[in-house]
């Protein structure tokens, strides 16, 4: 073989070498298949009128933040009970975390990740001062990106308020930004929004934005509220065998 010939060769072999390696790279750079499962984040209102007193079960007068806390401990109760029952030919991961107020901005009470029902139960229990202001919207945005994290393909942010944003951005201006982010990775993010004992009137432009709203004016009406959205839009889907979903549709 002359010189021109094996250099040609070399040349070719040295071209798809470097073809095979970007290959190899690209496959790498691939994002990892979307597991079934559930990432939830849940926004609770500990802003100062939280110790406002509404109704409880029996009609007695109760601080909002109890009843709220009592009914999030029976969310956690029901999110346990479904992780208890699920087996290696039916996963259903649980990705969660609690996301609360912090003076003028949010922050996580309770640490994002793998369903921790000791520690939320532990810090919903022990919880008892409610105070400052609403940056509701700062909060919202948080939780969304938070369940943007786990690659799992149900992403839900539960909030749970007494009241409108006072501080910050306004809900309705950020949930577009992780709604958007989820659609690019090929998944999508829901808003529930529970409006405790404030009017679900003022909450009109998230639900524009196609969040779920509903009012609650006491522990009865939460309770019941919460089970609806628990229930129907997040565990819904977990719940229902492959072959039902289809004939839903």
């Amino acid at each position: 073989m002359n010189t021109s010939a094996a250099t040609h060769k070399l040349a070719w072999l040295f071209i798809l070498y470097i073809m095979a390696g970007l290959a190899v790279m690209g496959q790498k750079a691939s994002p990892p298949l979307s597991l079934d499962g559930i990432a939830l984040a849940i926004v609770y209102d500990t802003s100062g009128s939280m110790l406002d007193q509404v109704k409880d079960g029996s009609g007695q007068m109760v601080p909002k933040y109890r009843i709220a806390s009592r009914a999030l401990v029976a969310i956690t109760d029901r999110l346990q009970a479904l992780a208890a029952a699920t087996t290696k030919e039916k996963p259903c991961p649980i990705h969660s975390g609690l996301i609360v107020f912090d003076g003028d901005n949010a922050t996580a009470a309770v640490k994002f990740g793998p369903f921790d029902p000791q520690t939320l139960v532990n810090w919903l229990k022990t919880f008892s001062h409610p105070q400052g202001s609403t940056p509701l919207g700062e909060a919202v945005r948080l939780a969304g990106q938070t369940v943007l994290t786990p690659n799992l393909t149900r992403k839900h942010v539960l909030i749970l308020t007494d009241g409108v944003n006072t501080r910050g951005a306004d809900p309705a201006a950020v949930i577009p930004r992780p709604v958007q982010s989820a659609s690019q990775r090929g998944t999508a993010i829901s808003f529930h929004f529970v409006a405790f004992d404030v009017d679900a009137q003022a909450f009109t432009r998230v639900k524009k934005l196609g969040a779920t709203v509903v009012a609650a004016a006491d522990e009865k009406q939460l309770n019941t509220q919460l089970e609806f959205i628990l229930e129907e839009k997040i565990l819904l889907e977990a719940e229902t065998p492959p072959n039902a979903r289809e004939k839903k549709k």
